[in-house]
């Protein structure tokens, strides 16, 4: 597949296929991934790969902490969003089309509580990638470069007929995650990249998010 075909293709599934994916699929994903540019070559990312009986465990445990109400303090924070911001408003947007999409009405906690929970069970993806950093590393110089492989990822699994959608909800419960793929404590867990075949029938991959016109976020010098 081009490479622009895949960037303008490429967008987050949220409803999966249960069939598995070949390990050396997986591989050959994380072999491309890692050819992403990275701050004087520090390549910093890891991975845990998850699949099968571990992913199920990690699902319902994620599930059954959320039902409990239980919190463990997430490795990466996301910032939050001003109130009145653009950024506030986009994030607001897809969630209402997403909402639309799946039949969730503003005020119906339960659809809610459930969709919530199928983010926590990655979607019902075959298997999760999640992304991990080492603690000798300061976040701030490395989560550009995690960014850039985490869409070189999402573009190399395009071109194998795989969707992603990359997950902070995901890691919500690092203790869940150490538990059973093994992640010792030198590792801060980043975030999750849920994969696997998409389900074309399912509403919400309907979805195809809106982007800011150039116009809007671009200056030019020197073109005159």
């Amino acid at each position: 597949m081009d490479v622009i075909e895949a960037i303008k293709t490429r967008k987050s599934i949220r409803g999966f296929r249960p069939s598995p994916i070949d390990r050396s699929v997986l591989r050959t994903i994380l072999e491309i991934s890692t050819r992403a540019p990275s701050i004087l070559n520090t390549q910093p990312w890891e991975f845990a790969v998850i699949t099968g009986k571990a992913l199920e465990n990690i699902k319902r445990e994620n599930v059954e902490m959320f039902l409990a109400g239980k919190a463990t303090p997430a490795e990466h924070l996301v910032s939050a969003w001003p109130k009145d911001s653009v950024y506030r408003r986009r994030q607001v947007e897809i969630g209402m089309q997403l909402f639309s999409l799946m039949n969730i009405a503003r005020d119906d906690t339960e659809k809610r509580a459930q969709w919530a929970q199928r983010g926590l069970r990655y979607f019902d993806a075959p298997a999760v990638i999640i992304l991990l950093l080492d603690r000798k590393l300061t976040e701030s110089g490395a989560l550009f470069d995690m960014g850039a492989m985490a869409q070189t990822l999402c573009l190399a699994a395009v071109s194998f007929g795989l969707g992603t959608c990359i997950e902070v909800q995901g890691v919500s419960y690092p203790t869940v995650i150490r538990k059973y793929a093994h992640v010792p404590e030198s590792k801060r867990i980043i975030a999750a990249i849920a994969i696997g075949y998409p389900d074309k029938d399912f509403p919400a991959n309907k979805l195809a998010s809106a982007r800011e016109s150039i116009d809007n976020i671009t200056t030019w010098c020197g073109f005159e």
